[in-house]
């Protein structure tokens, strides 16, 4: 992947196919999650934090006036990273992808919300990654890191 950056009023970067692909079906995963898990799945937990943590009963007010207001804006932001890398996943070469101020930002949501949920998978905390995480998996969130800061960076501009 060749980073983010500013380019006018948009931001691109270049994706490999390979990387498109994984990017796209964790896209796909999040939604799926967000769409089908369970309260007790600690993704779900990451994703839909406790607004009153010390309060069950106030907590689970908010949740309910809440919850499927966040759950659909989860959705569509993988909808976004999915519909701006179609092309890309699909090809044989890397290719430029191009995002609007809008689709930077969906981007970002979608992309803390599919760290989050792999962290919660991985058992990271703040203290950082445990060391018996898979190597596979903790590449792949180093790399999640490296895409989405790209692109914070490239925002931040």
């Amino acid at each position: 992947m060749r980073p983010f950056r500013a380019d006018g009023d948009a931001y691109t970067a270049k994706f490999s196919p390979e990387e498109a692909s994984i990017l796209s079906e964790l896209a796909e995963q999040i939604a799926e999650l967000v769409r089908t898990g369970g309260p007790d799945d600690p993704a779900i937990a990451r994703l839909f934090p406790d607004a009153y943590p010390d309060d069950a009963e106030a907590s689970a007010e908010f949740r309910r006036f809440t919850a499927e207001d966040l759950g659909d804006r989860k959705v569509r932001n993988a909808g976004i990273i999915l519909g701006t890398l179609g092309a890309v996943a699909e090809g044989t070469r890397p290719k430029r992808v191009s995002l609007s101020a809008d689709e930077a930002q969906a981007w970002l949501r979608g992309l803390g919300d599919i760290r989050l949920s792999l962290a919660s998978r991985l058992g990271i905390t703040e203290e950082g990654m445990p060391q018996d995480a898979p190597p596979g998996l903790a590449e792949l969130y180093d790399w999640l890191s490296f895409v989405q800061d790209s692109l914070v960076r490239a925002v931040d501009r």
